[in-house]
Order: C-alpha cells, then sequence, then structure tokens
C-alpha cells in the first residue's frame, strides 16, 4: 500500500500521530484535515475532519460516540465508501488486538496538547438535537415506551420511503431466486408462519408487531385470529388502518400497550420478531415467563433474536444513543437457557446472520439511491444517523461481531407432548414461493 505524505506539516499529520498511538501502527484510510492537509494511504476513502469542532468533540467525549456524534452533525465525514473506511478500520483494530483503540495516560497527555496546538481547545460541543434523551429507571414502563418512541415514532412516512412494501423491519430470509427484498421478507413470514404451524382459526399472539407484517400476512395467508401488539403510537395506527383497508376487523386485533400488560392466555402460538432486545438483561426471565404462560400447552413460540457476545451486550454507545436506547444483547446460548428456564422446550434454532447483511444492504442502498427525499423529510443530521447505522450494522453482521436467530419453542403439555413434526422438512418446501 503506497502512503503519500505532505512536505508541509498540518494538522492532518498531528492527528494523524494521535490515531496511530491509539491503534498501535499506521494509518488505515487516508486523512484530510480543515487546513488542507492530508496524509496516510493514496488509495481508499479519506477521513476528512471538516472544522476544529469535531477534535474538540472527541476531546469532550473520547471513542466511539464522539466519533459518531462529529460524523452525524458533518464535522466529520467520509470521502469515498463509508463501509469500506470502517472495514479498515475495524481490520486494523482486530489485527493489533486493540478493540476498542485505547490510549495511555501519555498518549492522553499528548492528545491534549495537539487539540491545544490545533485551537480545538473550548466549551463542550452541543450535543446533537438527534440523540436519544431518556428519563427515568432502566426499564420502568415509561422510559421503555419513550425508548421504543425514539426509534419506532420516527414517521411512517420515513419506513414507507426506507423498507418494501411490507414494512417488515427484521432480517428477511434470501434465496437466489428472489427478486427483491420485498420477496425475502414474504419468505420470512411464511417460514415463520410454517414453524408456528399456523391454520386457519389458529389464534396468535404477535408481540412487538412493528407495521404489521406478520400480523397481516398470517391474517390474510393462513387465516389466523392474530392480537397485534406494539408500543409505538406509529406504529399502532399504522397497523389498524391496514386491518381496515384489507378488511381484516374479524381476524386481527391491535393493541398499543407494555408486553408486561397483556392478559389472557391459551394462544396456540406466540411469536416476537426482534423485540427480545428492548426488554432488557434484568427483565428477560420475566418476559420468557409471559411468552411461556401466553401459549396453551401444546402451542408453539418463536423468537426471533439479535444476538452478541458476553462482552458487548449492548448496541454499542451510538446504536444505543441514537437509534435503539437501553437494548441489551446476548450469546445466543444464554437466550436459549432462559426461554427452558421458564418451561419452554426449545426443538430448532436457526441463524439467519449472512441474511441480515443482505437485508440491510438493501435498506442502505434504498437511503443513498433517495437521499434527497429521505435529507427533505427528517433532515440531514437524522438522515446522517441512519447511514452510520446501516453501514454499520451490515458489517457487525457480516464480520460476526453480531448474529440473529430463530428460536422456536414448545410448551409441552403435562404428558410431555409437543406436537411437533418428526422432521422439520416441509418448512422449506417451495419456501421462494410463498
Amino acid at each position: 500500500m503506497s502512503t503519500v505524505r505532505s512536505t508541509r506539516p498540518g494538522a492532518a499529520h498531528r492527528l494523524a500521530a494521535l490515531v496511530e498511538d491509539a491503534l498501535g501502527g499506521p494509518l488505515p484510510v487516508r486523512l484530510r484535515a480543515w487546513d488542507g492537509s492530508e496524509t496516510g494511504p493514496a488509495d481508499g476513502p479519506v477521513v476528512v475532519v471538516r472544522s476544529r469542532r469535531a477534535l474538540r468533540r472527541l476531546c469532550w467525549r473520547p471513542g466511539e460516540l464522539g466519533l459518531a456524534q462529529a460524523y452525524v452533525t458533518g464535522e466529520l465525514d467520509v470521502d469515498g465508501d463509508l463501509a469500506d473506511g470502517l472495514r479498515r478500520m475495524w481490520a486494523a483494530a482486530r489485527e493489533r488486538r486493540v478493540h476498542p483503540p485505547r490510549l495511555s495516560l501519555a498518549d492522553r497527555a499528548r492528545a491534549a496538547g495537539t487539540a491545544v496546538r490545533l485551537g480545538a481547545v473550548g466549551p463542550r460541543p452541543a450535543t446533537p438535537g438527534s440523540q436519544a434523551r431518556l428519563r427515568g429507571g432502566l426499564h420502568t414502563k415509561s422510559r421503555d415506551r419513550a425508548a421504543i418512541s425514539h426509534h419506532y415514532d420516527l414517521s411512517n412516512d420515513f419506513y414507507r420511503l426506507l423498507l418494501d412494501e411490507t414494512m417488515a423491519y427484521s432480517c428477511g430470509v434470501w434465496q437466489d431466486t428472489y427478486a427483491d427484498a420485498a420477496d425475502a421478507q414474504r419468505a420470512k413470514l411464511e417460514l415463520i408462519c410454517r414453524k408456528l404451524g399456523l391454520a386457519a382459526g389458529s389464534r396468535l399472539l404477535d408481540i412487538g408487531c412493528g407495521w404489521g407484517s406478520l400480523t397481516l400476512y398470517a391474517a390474510e395467508r393462513h387465516k389466523a385470529k392474530v392480537t397485534a401488539v406494539t408500543l409505538a403510537a406509529e406504529q399502532a395506527a399504522y397497523v389498524r388502518e391496514q386491518v381496515r383497508e384489507r378488511g381484516l376487523e374479524d381476524r386481527v386485533e391491535v393493541v398499543r400497550q407494555d408486553y408486561r400488560d397483556i392478559t389472557g392466555g391459551d394462544y396456540d402460538a406466540v411469536c416476537t420478531v426482534e423485540m427480545g432486545e428492548h426488554v432488557g438483561d434484568a427483565e428477560y426471565p420475566a418476559f420468557a415467563a409471559a411468552l411461556h404462560r401466553r401459549v396453551r400447552p401444546g402451542g408453539r413460540v418463536l423468537v426471533q433474536q439479535m444476538s452478541r457476545g458476553r462482552n458487548a451486550p449492548g448496541g454499542g454507545a451510538f446504536i444505543e444513543a441514537y437509534i435503539a436506547p437501553d437494548m441489551h444483547m446476548r450469546p445466543l446460548g444464554e437466550t436459549v437457557q432462559l426461554l427452558e428456564d421458564a418451561g419452554l422446550e426449545v426443538r430448532h434454532v436457526e441463524s439467519l446472520r449472512e441474511h441480515y447483511v443482505r437485508t440491510v444492504a438493501a435498506w442502505e442502498r434504498t437511503l443513498e439511491e433517495r437521499w434527497d427525499e429521505f435529507v427533505a423529510l427528517v433532515g440531514e443530521e437524522t438522515a446522517r444517523v441512519w447511514r452510520l447505522y446501516l453501514v454499520g450494522g451490515a458489517l457487525a453482521f457480516e464480520q460476526r461481531r453480531m448474529g440473529v436467530d430463530q428460536i422456536l419453542g414448545v410448551r409441552p403439555t403435562a404428558e410431555g407432548v409437543s406436537g411437533m413434526p418428526a422432521t422439520p422438512g416441509e418448512w422449506y418446501e417451495r419456501l421462494d414461493r410463498p
């Protein structure tokens, strides 16, 4: 890899020295500063530090969150492929075993001196308006309602623009025969319905129903009777509108409430698609117990949920500040154990990790192709939040820093009868034509 360096020392060279201290080696990307100076590899993306404010922000908030704040405000940018830039940074940190990048006390002292010399010292920059601001105790009902609203009530128009016609905001199931993301989402919905054994008249509880993709599909295609539950006002309004438009009032009930307030039981099936990440660590045993309590003996429970390693249980500083506050993910095996501790028998687990790479990439392509529309709708700062979120999310699944799985459990009868088929082969027959 060739490296080009200016003959005139500038801000870029001083900043590069700090980054190389943190990474323990040469810059993996090129760096351009506000004074026009550049340094680093001549090929690939260029990280552009547009103003001293970006450096001041990092002085006040070192690490991932400070970098994210600088990016979403436009004080820091990437000229070129953002995914390539992030991939190079992750690779350098992994190879040098310095993730997260760290600075010694001496490194911090040098960084402070550099900030003084570059004129970057000053009052703390204002927190970007798109960052979540939550109050109250962790995972109280009021705080959970605010956390869900921050992400999912951005606006139905925004999600209509981002998602495909199914309005499914979760991992699809891809095959090479699929023409677009909508095909992958319909295949995912069909696979869930088959795993749950839905038939005409089956009672399904859909916890965290989103914009109703599974609810509407199960009611229309499988004639199930569905109770759809969400905390998000925008989602509840959208699903109710779709129920009216499709004439499904006799099959679908939409309830806006906390999962802890759900009453009733004896459902034939219970499903929760990428909602368990919002429950919280300490609260998950009670959540698993609620899944068991709501399904009848012999009924099935399907949990589609993201996972992370034990040493990184959250979504990361950026995700938790801007996208999904208070989220918690754990290793897959721990979730399986919690479900079984609640009395469910886990019968089938399927990883969809690579499918999420393709799913998120499809959303990110839509964002880039319709960038001006997104900016007009939610503003450039929020659009940049979502660009960083989607590009970073796809890389996290690609590099196995995050996973996503479908976990199918049953509540056996007192006699131990599960009602499961001997083999699950029929689940996948003609899945490319749901």
